[in-house]
C-alpha cells in the first residue's frame, strides 16, 4: 500500500484513498478473466480516489471558484493512474468485451458524478464540502451499477463496527470473508480474497480488496475513540495496519 499525503486519503470506508500510485493487489484464488475485471475495476476506484485526494485541498478552498475539475479533466487523470498502476490504457481495453464493457462502464460513471457535483465543487465562500474519497467512490459506485445492468456491483464496505454509512455495511457473505479470512492473524496483509459463489440467487465471482489504516487516516479513525472529526462522525480508536475498509466486487455469471 503506498502511504497517502492528505489525512483522509485512502479508506473509503469513510475518508479513503491510496496515496499517488497504489500498489499491486496480490489476489489468492484465481479465477482467470472475472479475477482479471475486479482488480482492474477496483484500480480504476482507487485511480479516482486518488485524484480526488490529491485535489482535496484546492476542492475546499473558500477562496477559488472554478477549480478546473470537469468530468472529463478528472477522468484524465484517473486513466493515467491507472496506467501506471496497472500497464494497461483503458481506452485500448475492447469495448466489446466484458471488461471493456464494464470498465468503460465505470469510467463514465467517474464522468457523471463529477459533472453532477460541480455547483458544490465550485462553490465560493466554502470550506470543506464533503466531497471527499469516500464520498466519490460512493457516488460513481451507485452510478456504475446503473449503467452495469445488473452485471457487476462494486461497493466499499469494511469490519462492521467501522462503518459510517449503513449502505455500505457488509453483507452475509462478505462478513464471514471480513471476520474469518481478512481479519484472521495469519491473513497475509494486501492479499484479497476471491470465490465463486451465488449472490442473490444468481452465480457470481466475487472479489473482496482489503485496504489498511496508515498514519493520515487516523485523524479521522484514530483516537481518542469518540472524539468527532472534521466529517461529524467520531473517531473509531483504530491503530496503524488494522484493516479499516474492502472493496468488494460482485461480477454475476
Amino acid at each position: 500500500m503506498v502511504r497517502s499525503r492528505h489525512w483522509w486519503m485512502k479508506l473509503t470506508v469513510a475518508l479513503i484513498s491510496m496515496g499517488t500510485i497504489p500498489a499491486p493487489v496480490i489476489y489468492a484464488a484465481p479465477d482467470g478473466e472475472d479475477l482479471s475485471i475486479g482488480k482492474s475495476l477496483a484500480d480504476m476506484l482507487v485511480a479516482g480516489e486518488t485524484v480526488i485526494s490529491r485535489e482535496q485541498d484546492r476542492i475546499d478552498d473558500p477562496k477559488l471558484g472554478d477549480k478546473g475539475l470537469s468530468g472529463e479533466t478528472l477522468l484524465e487523470q484517473t486513466r493515467e493512474i491507472y496506467r501506471r498502476a496497472t500497464g494497461v490504457d483503458a481506452a485500448a481495453v475492447d469495448p466489446a468485451s466484458r471488461h471493456g464493457r464494464l470498465l468503460r462502464a465505470q469510467m463514465d460513471a467517474i464522468v457523471e458524478v463529477m459533472d453532477a457535483n460541480q455547483t458544490t465543487i465550485n462553490a465560493k465562500g466554502t470550506g470543506f464540502k464533503g466531497f471527499i474519497p469516500a464520498v466519490f467512490a460512493r457516488l460513481v459506485n451507485e452510478a456504475f451499477a446503473r449503467k452495469a445492468k445488473g452485471e457487476a456491483e462494486v461497493k466499499v464496505t469494511g469490519p462492521p463496527d467501522r462503518i459510517r454509512n449503513r449502505k455500505a455495511r457488509p453483507d452475509a457473505w462478505e462478513t464471514n470473508v471480513i471476520k474469518s479470512k481478512l481479519l484472521a492473524p495469519n491473513w497475509p496483509r494486501d492479499h484479497a480474497y476471491s470465490a465463486a459463489v451465488e449472490t442473490g440467487g444468481r452465480a457470481a465471482f466475487r472479489v473482496m480488496v482489503p485496504q489498511y489504516y496508515d498514519e493520515t487516516c487516523l485523524a479521522c479513525h484514530g483516537s481518542p475513540k469518540g472524539e468527532v472529526d472534521i466529517t461529524g462522525y467520531p473517531k473509531e480508536g483504530a491503530k496503524l495496519d488494522e484493516l479499516g475498509g474492502v472493496i468488494s466486487i460482485i461480477l454475476y455469471r
